[in-house]
């Protein structure tokens, strides 16, 4: 199968880049092609917690690093979290199902290849230094992100 897949991961929210990265792997399962753009919120999941750091970065950068979630499981739900209570019924609820992780699937989604690229503009803005990411995480301008969209079978806005 020839196919490709674009997903462009805007948002932050645990239950969102869940079912993204949950695309990614069963598309990659089924042969498909896959690359994943994440921008502005979306890059909180393609952060790494070891990484990372304040050094050269202005005092706004510096508290919004300080604000924003540390990795994958520290993201919060879209809808009913209520401060943390409804994410932990819902992993609860996931635990009970047998459902994968979300570091699982975005582990899977590394060891699968599926393209990781992130927004430069998003990047710049929110103070994130390419050291602090995920080493397969190709930060791109928004041109490189269009044509690898129009090339694609399928896009996705998450």
């Amino acid at each position: 199968m020839n196919k490709k897949i674009n997903l462009l991961l805007f948002s932050g929210d645990f239950d969102k880049i869940y079912a993204a990265l949950l695309i990614a792997n069963g598309a990659r399962d089924m042969g498909m092609e896959v690359s994943i753009f994440f921008a502005f919120w979306g890059l909180l999941v393609v952060r790494d917690p070891e990484k990372l750091t304040g050094e050269g970065k202005s005092a706004y950068e510096k508290m919004f690093g300080a604000m924003t979630p540390k990795g994958p499981e520290d993201l919060g739900l879209s809808r009913m979290n209520m401060m943390g209570m409804g994410k932990s019924m819902m992993l609860e609820m996931m635990k009970d199902d047998n459902a994968p992780s979300l570091q699982r699937l975005l582990d899977g989604a590394r060891k699968n290849k599926v393209k990781f690229y992130g927004c430069k503009l998003s990047t710049d803005v929110m103070g994130f230094k390419k050291e602090e990411m995920l080493p397969e995480l190709e930060i791109v301008d928004v041109k490189a992100y269009i044509e690898d969209a129009v090339n694609s079978d399928m896009q996705l806005f998450i």
